[in-house]
């Protein structure tokens, strides 16, 4: 999520002059991205030990957004290396941004300004990046790809199966190495072409949500104006996406989208951040029918930690709204979406996971319940959908 004031903050920094051109992409990642708690963290030594040996798996950031070398770690923020490795993080889905719309809200936003574009010019962007989405999805996939070459084995790419498997092997083996899969957020990123999707597939996107805060030219969005179903390049893009080993996110869809695109879905689907409406009403938290439709494809909902995703946000009611997804259908189809730097004030950041695990164990979850939601829920959907090799 990024929020209504973010590139209004960018716009007043610009009027500020040349040093702000420079500076302005950094003050707002620091304005923007906070923690309403500090570490240390206090968590029980079983949350501890628990979170350390299952390695949780969170479905979305957008920490590429921001420009930050992500193999140190940051005084601000969410998420970085040091912190999921503090955090004992098996694997993090990293995602791209292309375009957000001016004054951006929950309720209803539409497509004709572009404020990512003003943050690529502030922030140096290549020309093509400032000029097409694909390029600006490719352009912060390759900070991640430099983050992952920089990290001597510490950070993995993630894209098949063989890979994925490789990774909990080490991880068994006692390893703090850190699995990333990159997705985007909206696939406005492809510029209308159909052929875009292969180009980021080719550079190791396998995840992708349909829309994010306004409607597109594959479907309708959540915030959007006419919050429709798919389009003919919708339909053609999931069943594409189903073809190379790419999960279909439905997170910011529409109503009709989301029921649109679980109905025709032959492979596990993923809201990769959200919220339910039973714990916290809006326009992107599933109903329990929802839910269940969710659970009919065999894929996860990532709950989230921000005021968007709880109303509000604290570990125990993140656990209070896993608790209600577990309860409606079953403990198999829940996982964690943070949201993390996403613009959004969390209660915390990667280092401090075990916050919801000790909230889970209060909750009355077993062991082996917080083992399927923190991690193997999202591994059985990416081995159901990633290409084997």
């Amino acid at each position: 999520m990024l929020k209504r004031v973010l590139f209004g903050t960018f716009a007043a920094l610009v009027l500020v002059g040349g040093l702000a051109y420079v500076m302005a992409p950094g003050i707002a990642d620091r304005m923007m991205n906070k923690r309403s708690g500090s570490p240390p963290w206090t968590v029980s030594a079983e949350a501890e030990s628990l979170t350390k040996a299952i390695g949780p798996i969170d479905l979305h950031n957008d920490v590429l957004l921001w420009g930050r070398d992500i193999t140190k770690k940051s005084d601000h923020g969410h998420v970085d290396l040091p912190r999921l490795q503090e955090g004992h993080f098996a694997l993090a889905v990293f995602s791209t941004v292309t375009k957000t719309p001016k004054g951006i809200n929950y309720i209803q936003n539409d497509s004709s300004t572009d404020q990512i574009k003003l943050l690529a010019q502030l922030s140096g962007w290549p020309a093509a990046a400032i000029t097409w989405r694909v390029r600006r999805a490719i352009f912060e996939a390759d900070r991640l790809h430099a983050a992952i070459a920089a990290s001597h084995g510490d950070l993995l790419l993630i894209t098949t199966r063989s890979r994925l498997d490789s990774l909990l092997a080490l991880r068994a083996r006692g390893s703090n190495s850190v699995g990333a899969l990159l997705s985007t957020e909206g696939l406005h990123a492809i510029d209308g072409q159909l052929a875009n999707l292969d180009t980021l597939f080719a550079h190791g996107f396998r995840a992708a949500g349909i829309t994010h805060f306004f409607d597109n030219d594959l479907g309708g969005s959540a915030h959007g104006v006419t919050k429709g179903g798919l389009t003919p390049l919708g339909r053609a893009t999931v069943q594409r996406m189903e073809q190379l080993g790419m999960v279909v996110d439905v997170a910011h869809g529409s109503p009709t989208v989301v029921s649109e695109v679980f109905a025709m879905a032959t492979k596990p689907v993923w809201v990769s951040h959200g919220g339910v409406q039973a714990v916290c009403p809006g326009p992107r938290n599933l109903t329990d029918d929802q839910l269940r439709a969710l659970a009919k494809t065999g894929g996860v909902i990532g709950i989230g930690y921000w005021d968007g995703a709880l109303c509000d946000p604290t570990p125990a009611n993140a656990a209070k709204a896993i608790r209600h997804v577990a309860n409606t259908v079953g403990v198999d189809y829940v996982a964690l979406g943070s949201d993390w730097d996403g613009a959004t004030t969390e209660p915390f950041d990667a280092s401090g996971i075990a916050l919801v695990t000790d909230a889970l164990l209060g909750q009355k979850f077993t062991p082996a319940e917080i083992a399927k939601i923190l991690n193997a829920n999202a591994v059985r959907v990416l081995r159901a959908v990633l290409p084997a090799r």
